[in-house]
């Protein structure tokens, strides 16, 4: 039998091999990349949480919306006793103080917030007192003004009396001036005026409650070289005097919270130290929520360099 290489012709090529290339392309991982994929879920999910926050705001009233935002971020601190470290250098917490919480692990219940006792209406109650005791002290003014009005022998004193409202209440200023004296000269005796005038005072603000504050002030003078009275002691002294003749007068030992001399201080017109509207008996009424000192009166005046 005849081969195939005796089939071709003398001149015929040699056949060449037949060869089969498989090509595999890898993917282009869609169209360059999947992270965009991930950032637009990122991005969806937000707008979702977005509209939903929106929804729930037009939902739900202002009690809801505040619980909600407890519950995430509670606003109130529960003050409790014993707690770790509370017993400790300045009462504060160590880092080998045993817990003793109420929610501690070991512990089975219910987590409470608990408003602090200090701020449980707090506020409200502070405004509602200080409104209550404002109409209460134009009350007093106008029925002190009346029985001074009323009474010969005080009713030329009425400039000497000046009302001014302060951060620790209604102050009551019983004021001196060049011709008019509350003591005797370098001295705590009242002057029978005065002593009227204070009785009158007494009467007027026995039916309160408030607290009473006396303080004494005087005059810049000083006092001769080897004297033993200065003018804290006289105004100390002089306060003295005041509180016990509103204590002869009617008001009650307890209602006197702060007696005080604060001789030349806080005067009544700081341009002129000298002037003797400084010398003077502050009587005041303090606000029944505790607050701060009050910050001193000021006038212009005439100036005057005589001591009663």
């Amino acid at each position: 039998m005849a081969t195939a290489a005796n089939k071709r012709g003398k001149n015929e090529p040699e056949p060449r091999p037949i060869i089969v290339k498989k090509i595999v392309e890898e993917g282009h991982g869609g169209h360059h990349g999947g992270a965009w994929k991930v950032a637009y879920a990122d991005f969806v999910t937000a707008m979702m949480a977005f509209f939903l926050l929106l929804w729930i705001l037009g939902a739900t009233d202002e009690a809801k919306r505040k619980g909600l935002a407890d519950y995430f971020t509670p606003t109130l601190v529960e003050l409790r006793d014993n707690s770790a470290g509370s017993n400790g250098l300045l009462g504060g917490a160590s880092i080998i103080a045993a817990e003793n919480y109420p929610h501690k692990p070991t512990q089975t219940g219910t987590k409470a917030i608990v408003i602090p006792e200090s701020t449980v209406g707090g506020t409200q109650q502070s405004a509602a007192s200080r409104s209550e005791d404002r109409r209460r002290f134009e009350q007093l003014k106008k029925t002190l003004e009346d029985r001074m009005e009323r009474t010969p022998e005080l009713r030329n004193l009425k400039p000497h009396v000046r009302f001014t409202e302060t951060k620790e209440g209604l102050r009551i200023d019983l004021v001196e001036e060049a011709d008019f004296s509350m003591f005797a000269l370098g001295t705590d005796r009242l002057l029978p005026a005065a002593a009227r005038l204070i009785g009158t005072v007494a009467e007027v603000i026995e039916g309160v409650p408030n607290e009473i504050m006396v303080r004494g002030h005087t005059d810049s003078l000083p006092y001769a070289a080897g004297r033993v009275m200065n003018n804290w002691m006289l105004s100390t002294a002089r306060a003295e005097a005041t509180r016990a003749q509103l204590g002869a007068a009617g008001v009650a030992p307890e209602r006197f919270a702060r007696i005080e001399g604060v001789a030349d201080r806080e005067p009544y017109v700081p341009a002129d130290r000298y002037d003797p509207r400084n010398r003077r008996i502050s009587i005041t009424l303090a606000w029944r929520d505790g607050a701060g000192p009050s910050s001193p009166g000021t006038q212009q005046g005439v100036t005057s360099s005589k001591r009663p």
